[in-house]
């Protein structure tokens, strides 16, 4: 399916004053959430947007009350960050039996529900994990690399897009294998809690080459347990991971990691322009808004990098 396709920060559309949308946030799990918490309370500021905004705590349930509670307050649309990719049919026919355009931000969910939603702006994040296994095979070469594997959240369709794209890259590749694989749920405290197990498992972390992470948050928690095992992340064991977090750049600069793919906090902004766009003067968005996604590795500055992302609420 075609996208059109909005860099990073995209330009404020027309006015919106008056109009109020709902805004189902899976939780405050990572950095990253943080920060595209933060800049869809700035952009609906920019546009006299009035925002509501309900976490859910990592939970589908509590995402499904707070749907069904915007639509009981009569709001004019609604953006929904899905914590899984199934389970939404009947909310979201709740949601449009009401005449609320449901909006999708981050995360995609499974096509039945897909026709009962205005627009999904996402990242192409099956092209993410490419990225990431791409740099990797570039940088092995033909040398054997044993790779452990930090997964997302069960469930969650970026967690199952990342681990597809990066396989995809790292299939010419045969002296690159995914020796254990795990979840660590977007978070820090168990992003280590894995890392300590796959240590542990693989010789004391001798036979580990890299580790590919879903997020940067899970990369940053695996980081203190390479080192509390004594262990020299970025050189012993490399690294590469997804979001572009401040953290994740301040690991660089200490030599501590060597790439990740950026994904934008900014979602929001072409999300309120397209419901903008649609309410004002209804155009009719693309299903699918997709955003920018850039690696960055160690040799990419960065500290001018995470100096440019202060201020963004991660």
């Amino acid at each position: 399916m075609a996208a059109t396709v909005l860099t990073a920060m995209a330009a404020p559309g027309a006015s919106a004053a008056g109009l109020t949308v709902g805004f189902s946030q899976i939780g405050s799990e990572s950095g990253w959430r943080a920060a595209e918490t933060s800049v869809t309370k700035s952009e609906a500021q920019k546009r006299g947007v009035t925002l509501k905004i309900a976490d859910a705590q990592q939970k589908q349930e509590n995402q499904i009350k707070a749907i069904r509670s915007f639509v009981a307050q009569g709001v004019d649309a609604i953006f929904l960050a899905p914590v899984v990719a199934t389970g939404w049919d009947a909310v979201l026919r709740e949601a449009r039996e009401a005449k609320i355009p449901v909006v999708l931000l981050d995360r995609d969910i499974d096509p039945s529900g897909k026709d009962l939603t205005l627009t999904a702006v996402t990242s192409d994040s099956v092209h993410e994990g490419k990225v990431a296994g791409e740099w990797l095979a570039k940088t092995v070469g033909s040398k054997p690399c044993n790779v452990v594997e930090l997964q997302g959240t069960v469930g969650a369709s970026v967690a199952t897009n990342r681990k597809k794209g990066f396989e995809q890259a790292i299939t010419g590749t045969p002296t690159i294998k995914i020796v254990r694989s795990q979840t660590g749920d977007f978070t820090r405290s168990k992003g280590k809690e894995v890392m300590e197990s796959f240590i542990k498992a693989e010789g004391g972390g001798k036979a580990i080459c890299a580790v590919y992470a879903h997020n940067d948050d899970m990369m940053v928690g695996a980081i203190q347990a390479m080192k509390e095992a004594g262990l020299k992340p970025g050189r012993d064991i490399l690294t590469v991971s997804i979001d572009g977090v401040p953290d994740i750049f301040k690991a660089m600069m200490a030599g501590d990691a060597n790439a990740t793919v950026e994904l934008t906090p900014n979602m929001a902004g072409p999300a309120f322009d397209a419901v903008i766009a649609y309410k004002t003067k209804g155009t009719v968005p693309p299903k699918w808004i997709q955003t920018e996604s850039k690696l960055f590795t160690a040799a990419d500055n960065p500290q001018a990098v995470y100096d440019s992302k202060k201020g963004l609420g991660y």
